[in-house]
């Protein structure tokens, strides 16, 4: 890395930091304690998502200190400050999870508000729980500042029973316990040991399938999303972040550097070979808006449909996040799709270096069953696919990895709230073969496209996960599996066909061939449609009522703002 002094008059903090008309905002950082030095480097804010509401996010703090010992040793000066999350595991199944997609815009709003009010020249984000990650990875691309995203790390698997389980166990315990599958003391003993440390849940939800878009993407350092939260270890990767910082603002390598098509590709890929969570779906069409790049579900479903699936990894297979990182953690995965020709290997990252410069000496683990080999996938499809059809004319998306089969039709069986549906559920009252509809879940509707994991879980922990299917204009948790469809667009409170569906309406689901149709003719539909009005939700104040009417479709990202295309000047250049 270079020594060489950072001129400071073309970055952000020089209208804080530089000549006499910043002479009162230098008074500010002299009572912090900061040196005429220190005022002078850049700045280069720090910001977590650590709090005290779960595990996902409990040892952020600690790796926030280690990132800014980093950045001092390069030559930066590290501010650090917090933002919110809401943790799905604990917002799940209630209205608490109304708040959660909202809170990514909410994480990706304050931190643009904060670099912006205090003109920090660079970014480093550490995050633990599911929206954590993209907000603050949209927060990058928004602004456009010299950024490098670190995750928190997974949390350790539990041992139930002489097996590895994760929160997914618990909530599928609800579903056998109410079934009469599992006691009471059973269902306690299992809730007592699912989470044995810190860390963000230990299959390839979502919170790990983000953690590998970003370095799929090239947002984070190769290697660096494996290390479990526990580990001292991760200190490492937050110090080394905190250095490389430094000599991306001194080579003004920015974030739309790195995020491109080819880049948004990759990551969607790494997604499929994973059997990675249905919400990147939602993810990566949002990141691709903050950077005015088109990418929207269409795209990513196309390219996951002709990606393999190679990591054997819960909730649709046999291992943990642990386990990857034991035989060489995401770059494995990387490096297995570079050599077999479908990862574009010339893509800048925030090592400075491409893709394929970066996987130049990684070699594929032998003896091994987590990862398997391009030219002998456990499918040849990727872990997720999208699907359109009437019912579902902007498409939606569903997660086959470890689906045993993938072709469904039935009845449908119509609920207005996910509530509705989870009670029915764990009172039996489904039977094999009906398509349970959950529809006024969708961003707008909801508002707030809450997470299903409830209902899905409940359904398999009563044994029906292969029996009776799912659909909603909401989304699902990255530990939901069985035959459930998401983000299904238009979503009912814009007059989508999925609003027109009345109970024993047969529903076809072929994803195979990626269609999703409901088997009532036209001029019905038209005449269900001319009678449709939308269904008022709850939230008539408030933030969830800001966010109502904002929010665009989750075809492209559920996002509520114009995006990096209507930009006229970025942060980073102001």
């Amino acid at each position: 890395m270079s020594d060489k002094p950072i001129d400071k008059s073309k970055l952000p903090s020089r209208h804080t930091t530089v000549g006499p008309t910043s002479a009162a905002h230098r008074s500010m950082l002299y009572a912090m304690g900061l040196s005429k030095e220190q005022i002078a480097q850049p700045l280069v804010g720090v910001v977590t998502t650590w709090n005290e509401a779960a595990p996902c996010n409990i040892t952020l703090s600690r790796q926030a200190q280690a990132a800014k010992k980093g950045v001092a040793a390069a030559g930066g000066t590290p501010r650090e400050f917090t933002t919110i999350t809401v943790t799905d595991g604990i917002a799940m199944g209630h209205a608490g999870m109304h708040s959660s997609l909202v809170s990514r815009e909410v994480i990706a709003d304050s931190v643009e508000l904060t670099v912006r009010g205090h003109c920090y020249d660079a970014l480093i984000g550490i995050a633990g729980c599911d929206k954590s990650l993209p907000g603050l990875m949209m927060s990058m691309l928004r602004l456009n500042v010299p950024s490098i995203f670190i995750y928190g790390g997974t949390i350790l698997p539990g041992k139930f029973k002489g097996r590895d389980v994760t929160i997914v166990d618990v909530f599928e315990g609800v579903g056998a316990n109410a079934a009469g599958k599992m006691s009471d003391a059973d269902l306690e003993l299992l809730e007592q040991t699912a989470l044995p440390t810190g860390g963000s849940c230990g299959g390839q939800f979502t919170a790990n399938t983000m953690a590998c878009v970003s370095e799929a993407i090239g947002l984070a350092l190769p290697g660096s999303a494996g290390t479990p939260a526990p580990y001292d270890s991760r200190d490492r990767w937050c110090v080394e972040s905190g250095e490389q910082i430094v000599e991306l603002i001194r080579r003004n390598i920015r974030p739309r550097d790195i995020v491109t098509l080819k880049s948004l590709e990759n990551a969607a890929r790494v997604v499929a070979a994973t059997g990675g969570s249905t919400n990147a779906g939602l993810h990566l069409p949002a990141m691709a808006h903050e950077a005015g790049i088109k990418f929207d579900l269409s795209d990513v479903a196309e390219i996951m449909r002709s990606t393999p699936y190679i990591a054997d990894l819960m909730p649709g297979g046999k291992y943990t996040a642990v386990d990857l990182y034991s035989v060489g953690g995401v770059p494995v995965v990387m490096k297995e799709m570079l050599d077999a020709g479908i990862l574009h290997g010339d893509c800048l990252t925030v090592t400075g270096k491409t893709i394929a410069e970066n996987l130049k000496d990684v070699k594929f683990p032998e003896n091994q069953k987590v990862v398997y080999r391009v030219a002998s996938p456990i499918t040849k499809t990727g872990g997720v696919v999208g699907l359109k059809g009437n019912l579902a004319p902007e498409g939606a998306i569903v997660k086959v990895a470890g689906m045993k089969k993938q072709v469904f039709r039935g009845p449908a069986r119509v609920f207005e709230r996910e509530n509705e549906a989870l009670a029915a559920v764990l009172k039996r009252d489904i039977k094999d073969g009906d398509v349970i509809v959950i529809r006024n879940e969708g961003p707008k509707g909801g508002p707030g496209m809450r997470e299903m994991l409830s209902t899905t879980a409940a359904l398999y922990g009563w044994g029906k996960g292969d029996e009776i299917a799912l659909i909603t204009d909401g989304r699902f948790s990255g530990g939901t599996r069985g035959f459930c469809v998401g983000h299904v667009s238009p979503e009912a409170a814009l007059g989508g066909p999925i609003g027109l569906v009345k109970d024993g309406d047969i529903i076809s689901i072929d994803a195979v061939k990626g269609t999703l149709s409901l088997e009532v003719d036209d001029a019905e539909l038209a005449k269900r449609k001319a009678a449709w009005k939308p269904r008022a939700h709850d939230f008539q104040s408030g933030t969830l009522w800001k966010y109502s009417q904002t929010v665009g479709t989750a075809a492209y990202g559920a996002v509520t703002h114009p995006g990096g295309a209507k930009e006229t000047k970025s942060y980073a250049d102001s």
